[in-house]
Formats: C-alpha cells, sequence, structure tokens
C-alpha cells in the first residue's frame, strides 16, 4: 500500500490524531465564545402507520391490477371501500435521545428500524401516516423545521457511477452547506484578533500536517481522511458496467456525504452492510469522537455489532414488531432481561442476546429459573414489563416539562442558507462534469447522425430530384419526413439517461434537499449545445446534398425546425420519464406517444382526411407543426413557382401543400416554430413539477408489510409443509477439492503508474494452497482487500481474465471447467433474481434448467419444497421476489433465496460468497443453520464471512485465513472452542492471550491492531 501513495502524502489520520483534532477544535471555539449548539430528539406516543391490501390481492398479476385500480377509482367517488387492513409500523413508542451521546438501534429485519429513523428524521414517505409528538428541543418537527438540522443515512449506496469520490462528496457538501469549523473559527478569530494562544498553533500546524493540496475543501478532506477514503479519493464512484470503487467504500462514502453537512443529529441505517468488523469499528469510532467531541445527536442502527463495537455506544434502543422493549443506558440492558428471567451466557455476544431473546425460537436457551415454569414471553409483555420500570417514568416526566430550550435559535442559524443561485452554480457544474463523463454517448450518437444523413443523402441524391411535377414534390416531402422523423427519435436517449438518475436523484431530492428545477435547469440549458451541434450537422450533410432550397435564410429556416423540433422531443422523453420513473414503463408511454404523434402529423393521414372530431389529435401533435413548418420553408421557395393550377393553388409547391393538407401561407412557419419552442418549454416546466411531487415507484415499508400480511394469510389458510417434507429427494455424489500453488494477476493499471509502481503485473493472489471436503464447513476470512471473493471465483472458475497459475483437483482429479459448473453451485454476495417472480416460482425455475432431464417433476417439487424448509422460505413461498431495496423480499429473505435457488441444483460443492453479509444475528444464524445442514448431508461448502459471532464462527469447521496481498496465513481445524487455531496464534502474536479473553476470535484476525504482526 506504501507503494501506492503519492510522495508527500501525510501518513493516515489515526483515532488518537482525531481526537487530539477534535479536541482542539472544541476548545478553540470555546476560547473564541462560539456555541456549540445541542439537538435533543423527544418523541411521544410515535405511531407509523400504512394500510396493506388483504391475502393474494397485492400480486402484481393483470386481473389483480385491474381489480385494484378499479376498487381505487369506485372509492374516490365513495362507491366501495379497498379491502384494507391497517398495519402498525411503529406502535406507540415514546422516548428521548440525547446530544453528545452515542444511540445504538437493535432488532430483526422487519422489525420497522428504517421506518422509526424515517421518522425521527421527519423523512417518512407520504404514503406513512404519522401520529403522536416528535420534538426537537422541545418544538414540534414539522415542515418549517430547518431541513440541514437533522441528517438520514439510508442502507443503500446510491451514487453517480460517473464522479469521484472527492467530487461527491465536495456536491454534497455544497448543497448542505459545509459544516466548515476551520471557516467558522478563522472569521471568529478575525473578530477577536487578540487571541493568540498556544491552540491557535498547535490546531493550525496539525491541519497543516493532515491535510494537503491548495485550494481544497478542508471539511471535504477531513471527512475523506477520517473515513478512511484517501487511497480512491480520485476513483470513480462505479456501478455493474463501471469499474470504480469497493462496496465497502461506497458505504463509507455514504456515510461522508452526509457527515460533511451541517446536521446536528444524524440517523444512520444499518451503515455496517458489507464491511467486515475491523471497518465497522473504525466508522463506529469516528462517529463517536465527533459525537461526544461535537456535542452530535446520533443514532445508529446495526445488524451484527461486535463486542468492541457495541462498547462504543452509550444508550440502546431495542425495537421489535414496532415496539420499543428497551431504552436506556447499555450498561443496564442485560440487568432489565435478568429481572424478566432471562440471562446472557459468558461466551454470548451482548448484541445477538438482545436480539433473540424476544424471538420464539431462541428465547428458552436464555431462561435461568426452573425450566418447567418457563413460559414464551411475548413482545407486548416485554414492551409492558419496560414501560412499568422507571426508565420510562423518567423519559415521560421530562416530556411533560415546559420547553426551556435556551438553544434554538442557535440551531436555526446553522440552516444552509444556500440560495438558488448557488443552488443552480453547484447543479450546473456537475452536469458540465457528468455530460464530460458521459461524453462516449454523445459521441456515438454523432457518429450514427453522421451515418445516417450520408445515407439518406445518397437515397435523395439532389441529381436524382427535380422540380417540375407533383411527382417530384412527394420526393421532397419523403426527405422531410424522415428528417423530422429522425430528429424525433433521436431525443428518446433521454429516457434512458433520465430513469438512470431518478434513484440518485430521489435520494439527494430527500436527503440534500435537492430540487427537481436544479436538476432539469442545468440538463435542459447543457442540451441545447448538444442539440444546436446534432441538428447542425444533419443539416450541413443533407441539405445541399438532397437538394432543397439553395437560398442560405432558407437553410438557417431549415436548421430552426430540426433544432426547435429536437428540442421538443428531448423535452417529451424526460417528461415521460420523470412520469413513468421505470424504463419499461417509459419505453410503453414514449411508443405509444410517438405512434400517436406520427398518425396525427400529417403523413400518415392527411389533416382533411381525418374526422373533424379528431382534429384536436392533429393541432397537439408536435410533429404536424414541425412538418409545416420544414415544408413551408421548402415549396415556397421560388424555384417550385412552375404554374399549377390545384384548387386554389397556382404553383407546384402550394398544390402538393394543398395535396398534403398542410398550411399555405407564409406566416404558419413562424407560428410553426414558435409553438414547438413552445411544447418544449411546457413538457420541460411539466417534467419539473413531475421531479418535485412525485415519489420513487418503490415505497418499501408498504411492500414489505403487505408481504407479511399475504403470508400470514397464506400460511393460515394452507397450513405448514413442514411435517411432510421428506428429506434426501435427489441423491448426489460427495466429492473433495483441493488446489495448490493458486497464483493469479492482472495487469498492472495505468493509473498505477504514475505513483511510481514499476511491476507489470499486479499480483492479488500468491502461493494458495488448501483443500475443501465434504461434510466439513470451511469459513475464508480476512480483512477487506484480502483477496477471499478472489479466490472463490478463481476456485469456481468465474475469472476469464487475469493469469491464473496452479493445480485445482476434484476428488483427485484435474478439474474440467465444463464438467464442474454441473456439480457445483456459487452463491454471490449481491442478490439477483428475477423482481416479477415468487420465491417458488424462482426455485422452480431454477430446477428446471439445472435438474438432469431423468429427474420427474414430482420429485422436483418435492426437493424444491425440501430446500424451501432447509433455507426456512416456506411461510414466504407465494411471495414476490421484488426489487433489492425497494420491494418485495427483505435483505435477508432475499439471502436465503439466493442459497435456495443454488441448492435446488443439487450441488456436492458449494461456494458462498458473505452468506450473512446485511443480516441481523438471528437471520444470519438461520442461514448458517441452513449451511450446516446441507453440510451434513455430505456436500462441501466454503463460505467467506465478514462478521460473524462467536456462535457462527464456531459452527465452523475448518479456517482459511487470509491477509491483504492475497496469502494464506492459517489453514486448518478450529477444534472445540476454537482451540487448535487459539494455541497456533499464541505462539506466533504477542499478548494474543489476553486479547482473546476481552474480544471474540474474529476480532483480533481483522484487527489493525494485530494485522502488522500478521504482515510480518
Amino acid at each position: 500500500m506504501a507503494a501506492t501513495m503519492a510522495e508527500g502524502e501525510p501518513p493516515p489520520f489515526t483515532h488518537e490524531d482525531n481526537r487530539r483534532f477534535l479536541q482542539m477544535l472544541r476548545d478553540k471555539k470555546q476560547m473564541l465564545g462560539i456555541g456549540s449548539p445541542k439537538v435533543e430528539v423527544q418523541f411521544q406516543d410515535l405511531t407509523v402507520e400504512t394500510y396493506v391490501r388483504i391475502g393474494r390481492r397485492e400480486l402484481p398479476t393483470l386481473p389483480n391490477c385491474v381489480v385494484n385500480a378499479a376498487q381505487e377509482l369506485a372509492s374516490y367517488s365513495h362507491m366501495c371501500t379497498p379491502r384494507k387492513r391497517a398495519v402498525k409500523i411503529i406502535n406507540a413508542a415514546s422516548g428521548t435521545i440525547r446530544p453528545s451521546r452515542m444511540t445504538l438501534l437493535l432488532g430483526a429485519p422487519g422489525s420497522g428500524k428504517t421506518t422509526f429513523l424515517k421518522a425521527l428524521a421527519g423523512k417518512l414517505d407520504l404514503s406513512l401516516k404519522r401520529k403522536g409528538k416528535l420534538m426537537y428541543n422541545g418544538d414540534e418537527v414539522n415542515s418549517s423545521t430547518p431541513q440541514h438540522m437533522h441528517a438520514y443515512i439510508s442502507q443503500y449506496d446510491l451514487h453517480h457511477a460517473e464522479m469521484t469520490v472527492r467530487e461527491t462528496i465536495d456536491f454534497a457538501s455544497n448543497m448542505l452547506g459545509t459544516n466548515n469549523e476551520f471557516e467558522m473559527i478563522g472569521e471568529a478569530a478575525r473578530r477577536k484578533h487578540d487571541v493568540v494562544n498556544e491552540v491557535d498553533k498547535n490546531l493550525d500546524s496539525f491541519i497543516k500536517a493532515t491535510t494537503f493540496g491548495e485550494g481544497r475543501n478542508l471539511t471535504t478532506n477531513y471527512i475523506i481522511k477520517i473515513l478512511g477514503l484517501s487511497e480512491c479519493t480520485d476513483t470513480l464512484v462505479g456501478d455493474e458496467m463501471r469499474r470504480g470503487i469497493s462496496g465497502g467504500q461506497k458505504k463509507r462514502l455514504t456515510i461522508g456525504e452526509m457527515l460533511v453537512g451541517l446536521a446536528k443529529c444524524f440517523f444512520m441505517d444499518d451503515i455496517s452492510t458489507g464491511l467486515d468488523s475491523s471497518t465497522t469499528y473504525e466508522i463506529i469510532k469516528v462517529i463517536q469522537q465527533m459525537a461526544h467531541l461535537l456535542d452530535l445527536t446520533v443514532v445508529i442502527s446495526l445488524l451484527q455489532p461486535p463486542p468492541e463495537t457495541l462498547e462504543l455506544f452509550d444508550d440502546i434502543i431495542l425495537l421489535c414488531e414496532g415496539q420499543i422493549v428497551y431504552q436506556g443506558p447499555r450498561e443496564n440492558a442485560t440487568d432489565f432481561f435478568e429481572i424478566m428471567g432471562f440471562k446472557c451466557p459468558d461466551r454470548k455476544n451482548i448484541a445477538d442476546f438482545l436480539q433473540e431473546v424476544t424471538s420464539m425460537m431462541d428465547q428458552k436457551q436464555y431462561w435461568i429459573g426452573e425450566q418447567h415454569r418457563y413460559h414464551y414471553h411475548s413482545i407486548e409483555k416485554f414492551a409492558e414489563s419496560f414501560r412499568s420500570s422507571y426508565l420510562p417514568r423518567l423519559v415521560q416526566d421530562k416530556l411533560l416539562l415546559p420547553n426551556t430550550n435556551t438553544i434554538k435559535g442557535e440551531v436555526v442559524k446553522t440552516g444552509s442558507g444556500l440560495s438558488r443561485w448557488n443552488v443552480f452554480k453547484t447543479c450546473f457544474s456537475r452536469e458540465v462534469l457528468l455530460l464530460k463523463r458521459n461524453s462516449p454517448i454523445h459521441i456515438f450518437t454523432t457518429i450514427q447522425i453522421t451515418i445516417l444523413a450520408l445515407v439518406i443523402s445518397t437515397i435523395f441524391l439532389r441529381t436524382n430530384m427535380n422540380h417540375k411535377s407533383i411527382l417530384d414534390a412527394n420526393k421532397y416531402v419523403g426527405a422531410l419526413f424522415i428528417a423530422v422523423m429522425l430528429v424525433n427519435f433521436n431525443g428518446m436517449i433521454e429516457i434512458a439517461m433520465t430513469i438512470k438518475r431518478l434513484p440518485t436523484f430521489y435520494k439527494q431530492r430527500e436527503l440534500l434537499a435537492l430540487p427537481g428545477w436544479a436538476l432539469l435547469t442545468p440538463n435542459f440549458l447543457l442540451s441545447i449545445p448538444i442539440s444546436l451541434m446534432q441538428t447542425g450537422l444533419w443539416t450541413s450533410l443533407t441539405y445541399y446534398l438532397i437538394g432543397y432550397a439553395p437560398s442560405f435564410i432558407r437553410f438557417m429556416k431549415h436548421f430552426l425546425v430540426l433544432f426547435s423540433m429536437h428540442q421538443t422531443s428531448m423535452g417529451m422523453c424526460r417528461l415521460l420519464a420523470a412520469v413513468a420513473r421505470t424504463l419499461v414503463m417509459a419505453n410503453v408511454l414514449a411508443t405509444t406517444t410517438l405512434i400517436a404523434i406520427f398518425i396525427f402529423g400529417g403523413i400518415v393521414i392527411s389533416k382533411d382526411d381525418l374526422k373533424q372530431w379528431l382534429q384536436w389529435g392533429y393541432w397537439t401533435s408536435p410533429f404536424a407543426y414541425a412538418q409545416n413548418a420544414i415544408s413551408l420553408n421548402e415549396f415556397l421557395d421560388e424555384r417550385w413557382a412552375t404554374e399549377f393550377h390545384y384548387e386554389n393553388a397556382n404553383t407546384i409547391g402550394e398544390a402538393i401543400l394543398k395535396i398534403r393538407g398542410f398550411l399555405t401561407e407564409s406566416h404558419w412557419y413562424w407560428i410553426c416554430v414558435s409553438v414547438l419552442f413552445g411544447f418544449a418549454l411546457v413538457f420541460n416546466i411539466l417534467s419539473i413539477f413531475a421531479l418535485e411531487f412525485l415519489n420513487s415507484p418503490h415505497k418499501r415499508e408498504v411492500h414489505t408489510n403487505a408481504t407479511d400480511t399475504m403470508m400470514e394469510c397464506a400460511t393460515k389458510k394452507n397450513g405448514s409443509h413442514d411435517a411432510s417434507i421428506p428429506q434426501g429427494v435427489l441423491p448426489f455424489q460427495p466429492l473433495s477439492f483441493a488446489f495448490d500453488a493458486i497464483n493469479y494477476s492482472v495487469d498492472m493499471p495505468k493509473e498505477m503508474m504514475k505513483y511510481g509502481v514499476t511491476e507489470k503485473k499486479l499480483h492479488l493472489l500468491q502461493d494458495v494452497s488448501g483443500a475443501f471436503r465434504p461434510g466439513v464447513l470451511t469459513a475464508l476470512m480476512g480483512i477487506t482487500g484480502a483477496g477471499k471473493t478472489t479466490l472463490l471465483d478463481v476456485l469456481a472458475g468465474r475469472k476469464t481474465g487475469g493469469y491464473i497459475e496452479g493445480t485445482i483437483k476434484v476428488a483427485g482429479y484435474p478439474k474440467k471447467q465444463e464438467t464442474f459448473s454441473r456439480i457445483s453451485g456459487y452463491c454471490e454476495q449481491s442478490d439477483i433474481h428475477s423482481p416479477n417472480l415468487t420465491v417458488y416460482e424462482s426455485l422452480q425455475f431454477s430446477a428446471r434448467l439445472r435438474l438432469p432431464s431423468e429427474v420427474t417433476s414430482h420429485q422436483r417439487d418435492m426437493f424444491i419444497h425440501e430446500v424451501m424448509h432447509l433455507v426456512e422460505l416456506t411461510r414466504l413461498k407465494n411471495a414476490m421476489v421484488g426489487l433489492p431495496g425497494a420491494t418485495g423480499l427483505s435483505a435477508e429473505q432475499r439471502k436465503r433465496l439466493t442459497m435456495a435457488v443454488e441448492l435446488v441444483a443439487s450441488p456436492s460443492i458449494i461456494f458462498m460468497d458473505e452468506p450473512t453479509t446485511g443480516l441481523d444475528a438471528r437471520s444470519a444464524a438461520i442461514v448458517m443453520r441452513a449451511v450446516r445442514k446441507t453440510v451434513d448431508t455430505g456436500r462441501t461448502i466454503v463460505c467467506t464471512i465478514h462478521q460473524p459471532s462467536i456462535e457462527i464462527f464456531e459452527s465452523f469447521d475448518e479456517l482459511l485465513l487470509m491477509k491483504r496481498g492475497g496469502r494464506i496465513i492459517y489453514s486448518g481445524s478450529l477444534g472445540p472452542h476454537s482451540c487448535n487455531m487459539i494455541d497456533y496464534f499464541e505462539v506466533r502474536v504477542p499478548n494474543f492471550e489476553c486479547i482473546f479473553t476481552r474480544w471474540e476470535q474474529k476480532i483480533y484476525m481483522l484487527c489493525h491492531r494485530l494485522y502488522p504482526v500478521f504482515l510480518e
């Protein structure tokens, strides 16, 4: 890593550096008399509810869509009431979140954590109804509350792939109004120029020592350094089609995007998803220091916080099925449940215990009373017991006190204050940047226009075009029609480009207060030079080659028509994209709209041939105005003045206009062009309204609860299949898997050359050897960037590029990829499924494609049910898969479905890439229990894993531990309570035993404190 650092770059920013820096910042603010506003969040009887359809009516089948739409229309006229039931996502929650403290929000997926955080941040979807009181410093939260005072950080990483890390954070800081403590202190120091002390000198020298680059935003630079993003500062974010930063770096970028702002309250949703334990600890430690020293109010929800991360928090909120089961100091959490009769075992992670003790399946193991006296304690009973304890009474008494807030003014002053002009400049600069990064698209479009122009010009070459008859004129009408049509179609590129940006826009509109006009206005203005270039190129290549009227004025008028039509088409496509909001629906609307404007455009059917009651279609079609204007410009030229009598026409030019049903007066040219520009303006204005008022079509909270409700009804109606499912329906052959001296390298990236790297190849795996056996569950571990996923891809034969060396054998024979793919399965880290299928349909599709043809339909169906039972998906058999982070299944349900899709192929060897990422402790335990059951059938399974609890870690039989650089530092069995691994490291790592007594095994494998030892 040192080789990749630029010369003169300062050393990494440590936690102690950050603490010293924040402490000096705090001390200097106090000396200069700068107040540090605090925000206390209070909520009383907070309830969030929505309405969902009952039973299977939520499934988006054609009959359901028709019936649901009809019922919605009928409900507006009070003719009937839709069959919906109210579902409380958050149920009468009361409490206080204090500043300068770290609050951890715990709860299983589906417990309402995301909705709770959004409710506290005032970011609820409009389909959800909030009741009760929500106050900041005693004042009710409403639309007048400063938007930049609080920030919600989503668990989904939505960014522009074309921007770099620094550009993304810079844009966020400009939109939020950067919380630039440096500039604020500098201004105060200028007002108090006589204040010069040792703290000033220390702080100034510290800033110079830890920042680099001239003219940079210091706050942006600070956020980049504390989040460990320095090495990818100028790297593109990337997406599925563009190489960029890693998933963990995207998660840190999502956090930094909001930390850079002015907010005093932060509500962070599952920010550890996809991060290893070491990285999670690093980030939470930084946030803790900022919360304590900058007086921030922080609430963070985590799925599987390890013990050392848990100790960074001051308070805990335990949320179960929308009810607060516990809220208070972290140290007292286990005491409350011990009073209820449940005790956390010594070797149990407290966070895992808190999430499992309310579960019906896991609760009994923690009961400390006599077994025959145990009975299930419901969530309602826990919540009632907590409400009757002393902690909630203290909160309730505080809520009833009159508002004595004295810092409201200071908080309000921290609002963004960003003027519309500054918002426009910021967004315009970003649009210019995106235009440059997307230049290949426009270059390709330009090449396409050039080729089509040359083709059309040769078809209508001027040597074959005369001006003496109506037949000649018809040829020109055809050429003009093609010009208008192609220009119209050329604007459709806006549909895909707009929809691609909508998810990021909706996030930024919600979190950065980005208005719709700020996105569309720069986009519209920058489209003008593109439109001028493309229509100008078309006109230049075709006008004189085809042989239109040679007058330069008519050439410019011809160009003006095409330009106005292109702008109208682009504006119309932006509007369709903003209204449809999905690519499929936008394409349907665009196709329908284009067909309509062509039919009413005066070419397919003449205006004179239209029925009177259809004339409105002609006068509302932009194509009709463009065709009229461009035809008037051509056929009113003097070369078409040859005498020809037709009705009131005296020339060939007027006659062809009459025959085609076009307008014949010259002044209509300018009217038509004006109307086209009017259309473009109206379409863009309507697009702004659509962006401003329409929400994302994917509503996570509603669909999740709808699925649960539907499945509850389906389960009660159909009963459980668990008891009747046979085991071992399809046989398989257990196989071993061995590899020796595996090396994998790629060509050295060109960007590395500027850092002085001279090697031609970048080595990602170096001399990796090992073996996976049937019936043995192997864990593949290592810090982020160690090469775990790369090793899996190489072993599974999924790497198509790079240089692979070494030997791989299956059951003692050299691996042949053609046959290996039929006996192996690969569960990717990203859960990719068809969103419009149910769980059962997804498994059925995979089984039909991958099982041998001799397997009967009955055997296949029974095996699918066996797999669903194995991974606990039977209850969700008829649930829609949906889109990740939007509709359908939750993250942990999608992870189990990914496993099931591979298991229905009945593989002998299975590779799993981080199967527990994004899951809470209980969900991860369910997944690993399914994995364990699968291994016990005799299959060979290896899993990469990031944040295992001690129970999950010890469920593995063997460990393959990697360090950065793709090297193996441990390979072997774990033994009872990991004794074999512990004995191995006790000999090689100083003070290993004392660290072991404090933390779980995974921490000292991944923690930065021990990693330098491993590197040696």
